[in-house]
């Protein structure tokens, strides 16, 4: 079932039972997936990469604004993005853990024949294509930049 329908029917049950928040982030999922499906670059459906990244960029941009809004006191707004959040990530393949993401990434150095900081762009190219989905950006360069070290 792809995520468009998997989401349509998810907002199907949340009008059922009245849940304002799910709906108001599945929504904006589907909102997503439409932009995206009438966009130039795609033609109808999206392939299970392009959905990916567009739950990753949402999910990216919750974490973003939660961020600022627990940084300004703002706990009422902060609420909903963390709702939002939460919805998302039920979508998103689970992610890997700190010791998991350490093991993905030794491997990943192992395989390219890294040794040096300098060999962090190499290594990276090849993290982010293999982990997409599975680890946040910042933590992949996080853990790629103190394994080089």
């Amino acid at each position: 079932m792809s995520l468009k329908t998997n989401i349509e029917n998810s907002i199907k049950d949340a009008m059922r039972a009245k849940d304002q928040d799910r709906l108001r982030a599945l929504r904006a999922i589907k909102s997503l997936i439409l932009l995206e499906e009438t966009s130039g670059a795609n033609s109808g459906e999206l392939s299970s990469d392009v959905e990916m990244k567009l739950l990753m960029k949402a999910a990216k941009q919750r974490k973003d604004s939660l961020e600022v809004f627990l940084a300004q006191n703002r706990s009422d707004l902060a609420e909903k993005e963390q709702a939002e959040l939460s919805v998302i990530e039920e979508y998103l393949p689970k992610q890997l853990s700190e010791d998991e993401l350490k093991a993905k990434i030794a491997e990943i150095i192992a395989k390219t024949g890294a040794s040096a900081p300098s060999d962090m762009g190499k290594v990276m190219g090849v993290a982010t294509k293999e982990l997409a989905g599975l680890a946040d950006g910042k933590a992949i360069s996080a853990t790629v930049k103190s394994l080089l070290q």
